[in-house]
């Protein structure tokens, strides 16, 4: 077996010699068990005439034995997916993909399936020219590995909360640094808590900072308005994957993505009507939410039925050997308007996860036998999270018993401590900074809970706010926060206030270590967490 270190010096070498590749001319003519891939090369006199990949490859949804491999091609083509346990391709295997068609923005996904358990995978993605078929791309690669059936150790990155508040791409800063921060830590996968874009967050090509220098971004046409039509909403998700710190980490790390606001518009809910927001001529949400959801499920690596997408939830979970399950919520499709929040006994207007995702979520921690269940929430749990001067946006309505939503929390919460279900840690972003919530049911009103833990991660290039305000209703304390409470808002990725998360469980304590880091990787905050037997 290969060490850590060789493997990661592997997996540079490897992605390195990919982007050398895709640079360059190959043969239409590849052999795969001893076939031929192209009866006869095609005559390529410009690479024009080729299929392209401008956009890249990624990964997610990964299992013990399958993976979603995500694409996108500049034209009409095939996706033809080439893979190996090999990095020299040794014994490729060869399976034939979608065809990438203009109704889904030229977007494919293949869901690879029947692979070895915990294998570092190395794959390539070619699109064959559906006018002529003896056409391909230049093929682009990428690496991934499966998850385990046995225990091992298992380290993951988390964060939220990608390009916002017209903080874009500044080639002269590096681009998005810290997705290339997180790569080169080598986690098995990545968990996007949401904000994957700033739908509603135009960037302009230039920002003054306060010290008086340009903070330059590349812009698009799509990115220089808010988000209203499906193509300005698939524009958002393109212009994240001109970084090239982005479509490297794609590459090379799986990515399990939920959503939140930003894909759509600010704090929105369904039904909503923008009657105060003049930058849009669209005042329905909901038929904006439609848009937004399409160009999401095209965009990310996930799950995705594409007859009818309608079907395809955002809510899903994930096993990941015996030490960890991942429970991925969806706290945005389902939800009651924004309200005070005070509302004293359930009803539809105090939903947040709804009836029936309550009701997986509850049945998907009675099943699991894993050592840690770890809940990928998109909004906190006890930080105020306000929505103009009277209504709430998140779970917390401000100080005092649960109502409102609160009451669809306390109902998990009850439940996990009368089931006795154990180690189940909560991790989020939204917020825009850094924290360590402790909840402690000896110092909360609402006292019928097993104390757990919530870790906040955050931004990925966005404006750095916060810190935000602890409510008191199920007794969380503030154990850290990565800015002081005077930070002045907004403040740009150049300042380095920019903070993911990392989670490694230990294969053979199973202790959970959770890492708070920042734009360059420094560990600003870190706790053991020994499981509960």
């Amino acid at each position: 077996m290969k060490s850590n270190h060789s493997l990661q010096l592997n997996r540079r070498q490897f992605l390195l010699s990919s982007a050398l590749t895709a640079g360059g001319i190959i043969s239409t003519n590849l052999i795969s068990k001893s076939r031929v891939f192209a009866q006869a090369p095609a005559i390529i006199t410009s690479d024009k005439m080729r299929p392209g990949i401008p956009y890249g490859i990624a990964t997610g949804d990964i299992s013990d034995d399958s993976v979603i491999i995500w694409s996108r091609s500049d034209r009409p083509a095939k996706m033809i997916v080439e893979y190996s346990t090999s990095e020299s391709f040794r014994n490729v295997q060869r399976v034939f993909g979608p065809n990438a068609l203009e109704n889904s923005d030229f977007t494919a996904r293949l869901n690879l399936k029947k692979l070895p358990p915990d294998q570092q995978i190395f794959y390539r993605v070619i699109f064959q020219d559906l006018d002529d078929n003896n056409t391909y791309s230049v093929p682009v690669n990428g690496t991934f590995r499966t998850a385990p059936i046995s225990s091992r150790d298992i380290f993951f990155v988390w964060g939220g909360d990608t390009a916002g508040q017209g903080w874009g791409i500044n080639p002269d800063f590096g681009g998005m640094k810290i997705y290339e921060t997180m790569r080169k830590l080598n986690p098995d996968f990545f968990i996007h808590c949401g904000d994957t874009i700033y739908a509603d967050g135009p960037i302009g090509s230039e920002v003054k900072l306060d010290d008086g220098t340009i903070w330059k971004n590349i812009t698009t046409e799509e990115k220089s308005k808010v988000a209203e039509t499906l193509k300005e909403f698939r524009g958002n998700y393109q212009y994240n994957l001109l970084d090239e710190n982005v479509r490297r980490f794609n590459a090379q790390i799986p990515t399990l993505a939920q959503w939140d606001d930003h894909e759509t518009t600010n704090n929105w809910y369904p039904g909503e009507v923008l009657l105060n927001d003049e930058r849009y001529q669209v005042k329905n949400v909901s038929l904006l939410a439609e848009r937004a959801r399409q160009a999401f499920l095209e965009y990310m690596p996930i799950t995705y039925t594409t007859d009818n997408p309608d079907k395809t939830r955002i809510y899903r979970s994930f096993k990941y050997g015996p030490l960890l399950d991942i429970f991925m919520l969806d706290e945005r499709t389902y939800r009651g308007p924004n309200t005070p929040n005070n509302q004293p006994v359930p009803s539809k207007t105090t939903e947040f996860l709804s009836r029936k995702q309550l009701q997986w979520l509850k049945r998907q921690l009675l099943l699991s036998k894993a050592t840690w269940k770890v809940i990928s929430s998109d909004m906190p749990l006890g930080l105020i999270v306000k929505d103009g001067d009277t209504d709430f946006e998140a779970w917390a309505n401000g100080n005092g018993p649960a109502l409102g939503r609160e009451l669809e929390l306390a109902d998990l919460l009850r439940f996990i401590k009368n089931k006795q279900i154990k180690n189940v840690v909560w991790i989020t972003a939204d917020v825009h900074y850094a924290a360590a919530h402790y909840y402690d049911s000896n110092k909360a009103l609402f006292t019928d809970f097993k104390p757990f833990w919530e870790f906040v991660a955050g931004p990925l290039n966005s404006g750095t706010f916060g810190p935000n305000q602890l409510e008191n209703t199920f007794g969380p304390q503030l154990i850290f926060q990565s800015l002081p409470p005077e930070t002045k808002p907004n403040r740009p990725p150049s300042e380095g206030l920019q903070f993911f998360g990392g989670v490694k469980i230990n294969g053979n304590t199973k202790v959970m270590t959770v890492t708070l880091r920042n734009l360059i990787g420094e560990t600003v905050y870190s706790v053991d967490l020994p499981p509960e037997k």
